[in-house]
C-alpha cells in the first residue's frame, strides 16, 4: 500500500528558504510521477511540480519556476523540494502526491493525475 508523509512546513519571512521532505513508501519498480501541490482556502488545488521517476524529468508551475526545486532520492525513498526565495503568495498547505505507474503525461500537474496524497503540511511565509 503507498503511503505519502510530508514534513518540513513552517515558517519562513519573504526570500527564505525552506525544504519539505515526504516519505514515499508502497510503490513497486514501474514508473511513477510524484508530485508536490499547494492549496489555499477558497482555491482549487494548485500543481507546483513533478517529477517522472523514470529519468528524473521534472515539470514546474510558472509561478515558481527557477525559485523551487523537485528532486527524488531513491535510496532514502525520499521526495524533496527546496524552495528558495520566497514570496507571501506561496504560503499554503502543501501536499505530497503520487500517481499510479504510467506513460509520461501531458499534464504531470494536473490533480486528477494523482491517486495517492498525503496529509500535508503548512507553509507561512511573511513580509
Amino acid at each position: 500500500q503507498v503511503r505519502l508523509v510530508e514534513s518540513g512546513g513552517g515558517s519562513v519571512q519573504a526570500g527564505g528558504s525552506l525544504k519539505l521532505s515526504c516519505a514515499v513508501s508502497g510503490y513497486g519498480f514501474l514508473p511513477v510521477y510524484l508530485a508536490w501541490f499547494r492549496q489555499t482556502p477558497g482555491k482549487e488545488r494548485e500543481g507546483v511540480a513533478a517529477i517522472y521517476t523514470a529519468g528524473d524529468r521534472t515539470d514546474y508551475a510558472d509561478s515558481v519556476k527557477d525559485r523551487f526545486t523537485i528532486a527524488q532520492d531513491n535510496a532514502k525513498k525520499t521526495l524533496t523540494l527546496q524552495m528558495n526565495s520566497m514570496k507571501p503568495e506561496d504560503t499554503a498547505l502543501y501536499y505530497c502526491a503520487g500517481t499510479k505507474p504510467t506513460g509520461v503525461l501531458a499534464t504531470p500537474l494536473a490533480a486528477t493525475a494523482y491517486y495517492y496524497w498525503g496529509q500535508g503540511t503548512q507553509v507561512t511565509v511573511s513580509e
